[in-house]
């Protein structure tokens, strides 16, 4: 039987349509865009037309590129007393978490123009065969699954702040759609044949799309322009690249923030002293090692500096702040939201990983479209200078980090996770486990995990450390999971190995779906 590849991601029909393209002898960054399509329809929290995202793209010759599809901030703000801006509260069960919507918490989408982009560099097969799978899913509707009808359930408000948005996810009995329920989108299908119609131009250059925006934003409170729409680009970055062990680790760069924390973190990790068999002392060492790193992205003012799309690496990697940080873990006592990924590779030794995200969307539905734009520019975790004071006309930064590793022996590893803050964090984890335990995909993606922030120490199931004061300063009070959470981000991973191995693995804290064909 012909290998064509895996996948992992967060939902079966967003797999489905990944699968569908390589089959069909697409290659990864085909079956990538195919995901990322059908994410808008079947897992439509975190993933829209009116979002953005990152791929980090390696080809079977081994060059690596990241694609920068996140928004932008309007380039000139609207006085506030004019603008549509409100908190909402989403409920979580154990906790709610304000969020900001309205049309002025949207920032400039870069979703549709980084798939155009995308396709013009790496594509093979017809856009209309990429596009097809969303098309289908979107008129035959997808049955809701527990997860996601708790997502629905947590973001409410939201999905109930303008009628056609109720529409959509309401029954005819007016209740919100729950588990098992069918959520058809015939208009979201409709934008996608439009989308095969005119182009990045439906919504930059003046097609339906973009003047529904923008008519919403100059009637409705929203900043957007059709300067912001016209002078919107996908960037290409140079991913960072790194040394840990046996592995050259590439992620996303600067102005986002996920990857140079992550490699910050690899950075002291790998002289922390706790050897990897000793479990107590390693999850020691890395609970350090994350406060260590949320402390030196203050130090450096990380956010602030991206947000001038500064490039802070050299800061952050210098020689003297390095050896500071690490004495400070080798003394220690022995012992960010709405995001979804995908991971694909073929059987060539092509690898796509890729984030995206529309925050939890602004509560504004484009008429006829089915398209919410984001609320980006709602998200604190986004916006250091305050609700109101953002910098105009800049690319906003993101813990997203979609990452690829080599490791010596030939193997190939793409992966990347949702979780706001805990992003890097979680695929942090993930590469220790693959790389300093010797886990097997499904095990590193598995393991229970931790994360350190605020002073607590947050562990999940068995991820057990005997007492916070073993770890120092690190923390000052613990909170103990019971079991996987989402919480802990979700990681979907994929890899091939040396001599054509294929594996896949979705986190089980978001449900996550994983193939292999």
């Amino acid at each position: 039987m012909k290998n064509h590849g895996a996948v992992a991601c967060g939902h079966p029909a967003t797999a489905a349509a990944v699968e569908e393209i390589l089959r069909d002898g697409g290659n990864a960054f085909d079956a990538v865009l195919a995901g990322l399509c059908a994410s808008c329809v079947a897992e439509p929290i975190l993933s829209s037309l009116g979002g953005g995202g990152f791929l980090l793209a390696r080809d079977a010759a081994g060059d690596s590129t990241v694609y920068d599809f996140f928004v932008d901030t309007p380039r000139r703000r609207r006085p506030v007393e004019e603008t549509s801006f409100y908190p909402i509260h989403a409920d979580f069960g154990t906790a709610t978490q304000e969020f900001h919507i309205g049309l002025g918490a949207s920032a400039v989408p870069g979703q549709i123009k980084g798939l155009f982009r995308i396709y013009r560099d790496l594509g093979s097969l017809p856009l209309e065969r990429i596009i097809a799978p969303a098309i289908k899913l979107a008129r035959e509707g997808v049955v809701l699954r527990s997860v996601d009808a708790y997502l629905i359930g947590v973001v409410a408000p939201i999905l109930t702040a303008s009628p056609e948005a109720k529409a959509i996810y309401s029954g005819p009995d007016g209740r919100l759609l729950g588990t098992g329920d069918l959520l058809r989108q015939s208009d979201l299908a409709e934008t996608f044949e439009a989308i095969l119609r005119e182009g990045e131009d439906l919504l930059y250059g003046g097609g339906r799309l973009g003047t529904l925006l923008l008519e919403a934003c100059r009637e409705s409170g929203g900043h957007l322009t059709q300067e912001d729409l016209q002078g919107y680009e996908v960037k290409r970055r140079k991913p960072i690249a790194q040394r840990y062990r046996d592995a050259q680790i590439f992620s996303n760069p600067p102005p986002s923030a996920g990857g140079i924390l992550i490699g910050f973190a690899l950075e002291l990790m790998e002289t922390a002293g706790a050897k990897p068999d000793d479990k107590e002392a390693h999850l020691n060492s890395l609970a350090r090692v994350m406060a260590l790193t949320n402390r030196a992205r203050v130090e450096v003012a990380l956010d602030e500096k991206l947000g001038r799309e500064e490039n802070p690496t050299a800061q952050l990697y210098a020689p003297d702040l390095l050896a500071r940080y690490r004495k400070e873990v080798a003394v220690a006592p022995p012992a960010d939201r709405g995001t979804t990924h995908i991971s694909v590779v073929d059987a060539q030794g092509n690898v796509a990983a890729m984030s995206l995200s529309n925050g939890e969307g602004c509560g504004y539905l484009l008429p006829g479209t089915g398209v919410m734009p984001n609320n980006m520019m709602g998200e604190e975790d986004l916006n250091p200078g305050g609700m109101t004071g953002w910098q105009e006309g800049v690319r906003m930064s993101s813990m997203m980090a979609p990452t690829v590793a080599r490791r010596e022996d030939g193997s190939l590893i793409g992966l990347g996770s949702g979780g706001s803050n805990r992003i890097r964090t979680a695929i942090l984890q993930v590469l220790l486990n693959l790389i300093d335990h010797g886990m097997n995909l499904s095990e590193a993606v598995g393991a229970h995990r931790i994360h350190v922030e605020g002073g607590v120490l947050n562990r999940e199931g068995g991820a057990v450390i005997p007492d916070v004061s073993s770890i120092g300063d690190a923390a000052d009070s613990v909170l103990d999971w019971p079991t996987h959470n989402l919480f802990f981000g979700g990681v979907h991973s994929v890899s091939l190995t040396a001599d054509g191995v294929l594996s896949a693995a979705g986190d089980p804290r978001r449900d996550g779906a994983a193939s292999v064909l």
